[in-house]
């Protein structure tokens, strides 16, 4: 055995850049699964940490439901729309902390002059528009980095006063200029600053997040501005975390009474949950998987298959050295044997490689977006080591097979 592990090895030294041509598709496969896998892996901490900070006994009731995309059935634009009325109604059951209804406005034309926050020749264009309750920076556990958040008295008089978000802020402010207390223009009316956000990173990028760039203000100047926007979400708090169920089914129950859903038919409305985001996540991440799976896949035939062709070459190279073997004696198994292990050598060289260039592609990843902890997990790199050492053996048994079998 010793001896077949030498002559493999004397032959794939005889031809080094032939040897590293010839995996090069084994390399980018096993590169692939091992780079991609340590950026999901950083991913799924990332979006984890997120979803965990919104709080285990947090809800969020909503005429449609999240989507991947925003692909929402037509039919569900048809849905009654909620009322100040329905959030009250759930406020007062016994299971439900507190509950901020929200209202939020989004256009991303970039051209349009409203939905914009401006501050003398300065503006922050496309901004979200939220109207929300003072309750919502606790039920959401918004932080607020500077100034303060809206109160009872701003939600009575319907006062003209914003919190803005991170990037808003930074946009139209300067930096040596305090926005707490300056006057800002949004569709075409003065508002007043009380607040700025803390940043908040995109997860999936570690840039911009679009709601960093927001302009918040109280329910009833939001409807002041908006009075044809009506279409009312409910941020929800529950006691406890053990009461989410509980809370959840009166909740729904309460809701299906209000919107008069018959009992033989399904909710007309969305209740989610830190779960439903997971999951949803979870769906986004095993699309990104699947995608990467092909690839690898697609990489490491075509390296398997150039492993067979440059070995099925070497056997017609090396017929001579064939017949001399087999005539002082060796088998057909020694020789099966001997380019079996020759092919299965060559495709391991390369799974070390790919190996090796995938914890390069996470080392590049971590210096250069720190944000997400890229991480080679070690399952990974045995299932890529596996994988490029079973290619050998797969599209190599045919030429060792040829070479097996030829006449002395």
């Amino acid at each position: 055995m010793n001896e077949i592990l030498l002559l493999a090895l004397d032959s794939l030294q005889k031809n080094k850049l032939r040897s590293f041509l010839t995996v090069l598709g084994v390399v980018i496969g096993v590169a692939t699964v091992i780079g991609m896998s340590s950026i999901i892996s950083g991913l799924n901490t990332n979006i984890s940490t997120q979803i965990q900070d919104l709080g285990s006994n947090l809800i969020f009731v909503t005429r449609i439901p999240p989507t991947i995309g925003g692909r929402v059935p037509p039919e569900m634009f048809s849905r009654k729309k909620f009322t100040l009325e329905d959030g009250k109604a759930i406020a007062e059951l016994p299971l439900v902390q507190a509950v901020s209804p929200v209202l939020r406005y989004i256009n991303f034309n970039a051209s349009a002059r409203s939905f914009s926050v401006r501050y003398r020749d300065r503006t922050a264009k496309n901004t979200i528009f939220q109207g929300a309750s003072p309750e919502f920076a606790m039920v959401v556990s918004l932080r607020v980095q500077s100034g303060r958040w809206i109160n009872e008295s701003d939600q009575t008089h319907n006062a003209s006063v914003v919190v803005l978000g991170h990037d808003t802020a930074e946009t139209i402010f300067p930096t040596n200029v305090d926005p707490i207390g300056k006057e800002v223009e949004i569709e075409n009316q003065p508002f007043r600053v009380i607040g700025v956000l803390e940043e908040r990173k995109n997860a999936l990028t570690g840039g911009k997040n679009p709601d960093d760039n927001v302009a918040i203000m109280p329910l009833g100047t939001f409807s002041r501005l908006h009075p044809e926007f009506k279409d009312f979400m409910f941020a929800v708090r529950t006691v406890s975390q053990e009461d989410m169920p509980r809370a959840i089914d009166q909740i729904q129950a309460l809701l299906r009474i209000h919107r008069g859903v018959p009992p033989n038919k399904d909710n007309d409305f969305a209740i989610s949950t830190q779960d439903t985001f997971t999951n949803l996540w979870n769906q986004i991440s095993s699309g990104i998987f699947t995608v990467m799976l092909a690839i690898s896949s697609i990489a490491l035939v075509v390296g398997g298959v150039g492993v067979m062709n440059i070995m099925l070459v070497s056997v017609t190279e090396r017929t001579r050295e064939i017949g001399v073997r087999k005539a002082i004696g060796a088998t057909r198994r020694n020789i099966l044997m001997q380019f079996l292990f020759e092919a299965m050598l060559l495709t391991a060289v390369g799974g070390v490689l790919g190996i090796a260039t995938g914890a390069g592609i996470a080392a590049i990843v971590r210096t250069f977006a720190p944000f997400l902890p890229a991480s080679v997990s070690a399952f990974w790199v045995a299932v890529g080591f596996s994988v490029s050492v079973g290619t050998g053996l797969v599209f190599g048994f045919y030429p060792a097979y040829r070479a097996a079998v030829l006449s002395p």
